[in-house]
């Protein structure tokens, strides 16, 4: 996965698909009144989206809060949303699911490239590959030697099907040429609970849930899934520099909209987030929790949105993976 900040704009036909909206609002009469931001599910989304709400009320002139809409995988707020009016007063908060469930559920309700207009990525939060202390490999392709010498023997803890971190599993399995036991938990934070019990072998959570547990020793740290290391972790390498560079699990976030909102209200909500995401007090709140801030154009996010379904859906198809 390229780094959101790294996209531009590729073809008129993005263009098109992210921005080909009316110009007929006065972005400056806009808003009129309260805001709400939809968070389809809690943890880093929930943190986030509370931040952003706060910054979001002054800069506006227009009280902005957070509608927490957790279930289903976040369907249940996805589908909200892709149903809300396009005024620009319901917004969503989405992350990977947004992009994942639909390739995953047979009605998902929603579809992520027709039904919203991407506004900006604000953040990202790098996830890791980590081992039980007493897995003998200390570095990934150690991990790898030692799978493919003990063929299924090795287990390898998910959130549960069609979660994020099976899929990370799956993409791990399949770039490593290897045979690994997926065990499902009913979520991440179980999945990590598992790994530090010695129940499973590896996880792989979010840098920020695994710091503690890797400083005091409770887990190894053989690769951060990004491209570039963690500050607070610059002993643990990036996935390039373990030697498996297309093994990138990142956990962005990515404000949204029903698609057909104005393109002027789009525009008024990007600039107003990239003031936000671009300040050194919002800078360090995201640092605090692992992560970047990050500000891109509606067109950069159309752009970054549609590489992420592409290679989210070719693992979903090779690994054959459908949710229950």
């Amino acid at each position: 996965m390229k780094s959101p900040c790294a996209y531009v704009v590729s073809t008129t036909a993005i263009l098109a698909i992210a921005v080909a909206l009316p110009t007929t609002v006065n972005a400056q009469s806009y808003p009129t009144k309260p805001i709400r931001i939809v968070l389809p599910y809690l943890g880093g989304t929930d943190f986030i989206g509370r931040w952003i709400a706060a910054k979001l009320t002054p800069a506006l002139g227009q009280q902005v809060v957070v509608d927490p809409r957790p279930g289903a995988g976040g369907n249940i707020g996805h589908e909200l949303v892709a149903k809300s009016p396009p005024d620009g007063y319901t917004l969503m908060l989405g992350a990977p699911p947004m992009v994942v469930n639909p390739l995953l559920y047979a009605k998902a309700g929603y579809d992520p490239m027709r039904d919203f207009v991407p506004i900006a990525v604000i953040a990202s939060i790098p996830n890791m590959l980590a081992v039980h202390p007493s897995v003998p490999a200390r570095t990934v392709r150690e991990l790898i030697q030692l799978a493919r010498g003990n063929p299924g023997k090795l287990t390898f803890g998910s959130g549960g099907p069609g979660s994020t971190s099976h899929l990370a599993g799956e993409l791990f399995k399949s770039l490593s040429k290897t045979n690994i036991l997926l065990v499902p938990y009913k979520g991440a934070s179980f999945a990590l609970v598992g790994a530090m019990s010695g129940e499973i072998d590896l996880v792989i959570p979010a840098a920020s849930a695994i710091e503690p547990y890797v400083k005091d020793k409770r887990m190894r740290a053989l690769a951060v899934l990004d491209t570039k290391r963690v500050n607070s972790m610059r002993d643990v390498p990036t996935s390039a520099e373990a030697g498996m560079a297309q093994f990138l699990i990142v956990n962005w976030y990515i404000v949204a909209a029903p698609a057909g909102t104005p393109r002027a209200i789009v525009e008024r909500l990007n600039s107003e987030l990239s003031k936000i995401m671009q300040s050194a007090e919002t800078r360090q709140h995201i640092v605090g929790i692992g992560g970047d801030a990050m500000s891109t154009s509606p067109e950069q996010t159309a752009t970054f949105l549609r590489d992420e379904y592409e290679r989210w859906g070719k693992i979903v198809r090779e690994a054959n993976i459908k949710a229950e």
